[in-house]
């Protein structure tokens, strides 16, 4: 188990489109997400997509029971989620403020379903199917979009709602929002 460097913004691997994981229950895998766990703990992360650490495959991780980043959000249960499909379960969307760990030190308001199913496999192959709303569908969106090349601010619509985290939540420890 390694902390695997989480690429920034501006690196061209986060803007590809991400390739299906076809092989499950490997060593390789059971590494892969192993490390990207460490990883994800290690930055006091919520969710991790393994574009982020420059791996092309579709597959993301979430989870915590509490969050430094959050600290007003309820625990959403640990998942390994690979080859996924959002379904919206209704229109309506809410607008809150995301960080990213490919995008230290900056927060932005961004419209998300509230409410959603997801489907894909686990790490073994076992299917996953969830319908979700709040803070958790927030998560999976914002980590599913990384296998579609798209960073949060790319969903910004209000950029009076965007900037560095130290000035807009000076309550929040800045060393914890890289």
């Amino acid at each position: 188990m390694t902390v695997r460097e989480i690429l920034k913004m501006g690196d061209a691997r986060l803007l590809r489109v991400a390739e299906p994981v076809r092989e499950f229950g490997t060593p390789a895998m059971e590494a892969l997400i192993a490390d990207m766990f460490d990883t994800m703990h290690h930055a006091n992360g919520a969710g991790l997509a393994a574009p982020q650490i420059g791996v092309n495959l579709q597959l993301v991780i979430f989870g915590f029971k509490d969050n430094q980043r959050y600290p007003d959000a309820p625990a959403v249960p640990q998942t390994v989620l690979i080859n996924p499909v959002l379904t919206p379960l209704s229109n309506e969307k809410e607008e809150a403020f995301e960080g990213c760990l490919s995008v230290p030190g900056l927060r932005g308001s961004v419209p998300r379903f509230t409410q959603l199913r997801y489907e894909g496999v686990d790490q073994h192959g076992k299917r996953i199917e969830r319908e979700v709303d709040g803070f958790h569908a927030r998560v999976v969106q914002h980590e599913v979009d990384h296998l579609l090349g798209i960073l949060y601010p790319m969903r910004i619509e209000d950029f009076t709602k965007f900037g560095y985290t130290q000035v807009m939540f000076p309550d929040l420890d800045p060393d914890e929002d890289d």
